[in-house]
């Protein structure tokens, strides 16, 4: 029999009006679902599912600060002692985001078919594997509220890293794509109008002039079939890279060699790998089974790689502070110390915490000191390449007296 969505309305013991949904395969069972929770019904009626087109597909990803913020709801509900369906029918009832809304219902009609949360979470792709291992943990412990907290501040702090790091490259490639744009239109269009000038002088030209005039043909003649050629080829490597973990390590590891972005990207990996482990652990969850989820955390092989060997000495009896000392050239001296405080003290969750509060402050210090460079090292090289396009087309102009 096909199951329907029925919402009710009825009174509590106390009389208070309450309401909810309920999926069910009739009217009937609603009622005696009702009675059982001595709800005594005024209303029930069935509700028309969504279109296909609305309902909640793979590819239509949820973006993550909003399931920071359905994460960060439900733990104040919860702590606050509401119910979880309760909850989950406030969260419907105030959401506006339509890939949320169906999310939130979906989960809330699974949780009332009994499902539990972590598997229904596990359903849909905008929940990670650590997203769902916590949740079966606060479940399993009953501090389903704490772990929805720490899971709320986990993906705040993480989103506030990642929107760091989109900060430090948004503006310098910005101003390059604009830059390129500009000269490429000069190129094109300003100056084959001052070559025409330049040609009823029959005079020679300056030989800046004349460079500028064969890179502007240049432009105009293959200059479209290279920026074709270039896309194509920047997609292919990337495409290419993608497919062998070779390249993909070969790539992570220059990238940590560089000189300012690879220490930037170092503390930006060590940051989200202390951040993470610090809340799987708090969490209750193993130290060999958090080092599961930590793996591809990061984004960088190296680092899954280390985290890798970490768990395998780990299982073998090797504290975490010895292990991570074998991995000394990925992993700070100062990340090795506080473990080994942490494991002395027995607070080995609130020192990963506080490494990790170190590292995004590091990463956040770093870019700012890059935009304040950066700013300044943009504007001479941009006045560098317009004042030498700009005298190029003026010299001939310049030496128009001497001509004539």
């Amino acid at each position: 029999m096909t199951k329907h969505r029925y919402q009710w309305h009825g009174k509590d013991r106390q009389g208070r009006p309450v309401t909810g949904e309920r999926v069910a395969n009739h009217k009937e069972e609603v009622r005696e679902w009702l009675q059982q929770q001595r709800i005594r019904a005024t209303r029930i009626h069935r509700q028309f599912l969504l279109p296909p087109w609305l309902t909640l597909k793979p590819k239509q990803n949820i973006q993550t600060r909003e399931i920071s913020r359905f994460t960060r709801q439900l733990a104040t509900l919860l702590q606050s002692g509401v119910p979880l369906l309760q909850a989950f029918d406030i969260l419907n009832r105030g959401e506006s985001s339509s890939p949320l809304k169906v999310l939130i219902c979906d989960i809330q009609a699974q949780i009332e078919n009994g499902v539990a949360l972590n598997k229904a979470c596990r359903q849909h792709p905008s929940f990670d594997a650590l997203y769902c291992n916590l949740i079966a943990v606060g479940e399993i412990t009953g501090r389903l509220d704490v772990v929805l907290k720490r899971l709320a501040d986990h993906h705040e702090k993480s989103e506030a890293l990642r929107a760091t790091l989109r900060s430090a490259l948004i503006y310098p490639c910005a101003v390059v794509v604009i830059s390129m744009v500009v000269l490429a239109l000069i190129l094109g269009f300003v100056v084959p109008a001052f070559q025409n000038i330049f040609s009823a002088f029959g005079a020679e030209l300056p030989w800046l002039t004349r460079a500028v005039i064969r890179l502007s043909e240049a432009v105009q003649h293959h200059g479209l079939i290279t920026a074709i050629v270039s896309v194509s080829f920047v997609f292919w490597l990337k495409q290419q890279i993608a497919q062998r973990v070779r390249w993909q390590h070969q790539t992570h590891r220059m990238l940590l060699r560089l000189p300012i972005a690879g220490p930037l990207t170092r503390n930006a990996c060590t940051a989200r790998w202390t951040r993470t482990l610090a809340t799987l652990f708090a969490a209750g969850v193993p130290l060999t089974e958090a080092l599961e989820s930590v793996q591809g955390v990061t984004g960088n092989l190296l680092f899954q790689f280390a985290t890798q060997s970490i768990q395998s000495e780990l299982m073998k009896g090797t504290s975490l502070s010895q292990a991570l000392e074998n991995n000394r050239d990925l992993f700070p001296s100062m990340v090795i110390q506080m473990c080994a405080i942490g494991e002395e003290s027995g607070a080995l969750d609130h020192m990963l915490e506080k490494t990790a509060e170190h590292y995004e402050r590091e990463v956040e210090h770093t870019v700012m000191r890059l935009s304040t460079l950066l700013e300044p090292f943009i504007m001479v090289v941009l006045g560098l390449l317009i004042g030498g396009l700009v005298m190029a087309l003026y010299l001939p102009i310049f030496q128009l007296g001497q001509v004539v």
